[in-house]
């Protein structure tokens, strides 16, 4: 069912409604082809619904997008770390260096690098 500014569901309307992509993709649906989102200044809403499955309500998409935060918020060490991390090329030289040459300099300290880096980003 296609909305728009003018006649959407009344509760997408109110200001403590939250319609947002990552709750919608939460449900498993594809923003490439399931749904479009648009705000024109009074919110998110759904401008057009393409999927053959029924449109969730608000609610629904809500708590996907509540569930999804909460997952999201408890991969932030990960993200941490992998921005600190040894890029790809230091890992390869270090174990080209272990491995082939048997100089194990680069390899220990990597590996220190990324245990520091573990122990300034604990998992939760």
């Amino acid at each position: 069912m296609e909305r728009n500014k003018y006649n959407r569901v009344q509760d997408v309307c109110n200001e403590t409604h939250m319609i947002t992509s990552e709750g919608l993709e939460q449900l498993g649906f594809d923003p490439e082809t399931d749904f479009v989102l648009r705000d024109d200044g009074d919110g998110v809403y759904i401008e057009s619904w393409n999927s053959a499955s029924p449109q969730p309500s608000v609610d629904d998409i809500e708590a996907a997008h509540t569930e999804w935060q909460a997952e999201y918020d408890s991969n932030a060490y990960a993200r941490n770390r992998q921005g600190e991390y040894p890029s790809m090329d230091e890992l390869v030289v270090a174990l080209w260096e272990a491995v082939i040459e048997e100089r194990m300099a680069s390899s220990i300290d990597l590996q220190s690098a990324r245990t520091a880096i573990k122990a300034k980003y604990p998992k939760p």
